[in-house]
């Protein structure tokens, strides 16, 4: 399972970052409007932050700390930068991945995120269902605000 996570991951984030490109301008992706309160931009490094803590630092042991608040606190920063980060993030999660087994996906998540106990892989398919839940989020916000 872990191997198809991962494809599905990197595909998905690949996808984002084909999103971000299609901004017209690095300006448009931190602009909010309306009801619209979350940039482009903060969706992605929420999902950065996310997916850094729970599956890199939590499961493979990195040494990433997760400021939460400035994920949606940030704003202007370069497009080529958050690529970057969304790279970086997909190599943590092709570094961290593999390494989880079967008794690894089938164990509890070390933290109750949900507030209940879960196991890995249950949590690992959540964290991929709230990725897909902001991929969709930034492929409306490009097209209703760019």
């Amino acid at each position: 399972m872990n191997a198809d996570l991962l494809k599905l991951y990197t595909r998905d984030l690949e996808k984002l970052i084909a999103e971000l490109e299609a901004y017209p301008n690095e300006a448009s992706l931190w602009r909010i409007a309306g009801e619209i309160k979350n940039s482009a931009g903060n969706l992605a490094l929420h999902l950065v932050g996310n997916l850094n803590q729970y599956i890199g630092a939590t499961l493979g042991g990195t040494d990433f700390i997760r400021n939460r608040d400035s994920e949606f606190a940030l704003k202007n920063m370069p497009r080529a930068e958050l690529i970057g980060k969304l790279r970086d993030t997909i190599a943590v999660l092709g570094k961290t991945l593999p390494t989880l087994d079967a008794a690894s996906l089938e164990a509890t998540y070390p933290l109750e995120t949900l507030g209940y106990p879960m196991s890995t892989g249950y949590f690992l398919i959540h964290l991929y269902g709230h990725l897909n839940y902001h991929l969709g989020q930034i492929n409306y916000h490009r097209r209703l605000i760019a």
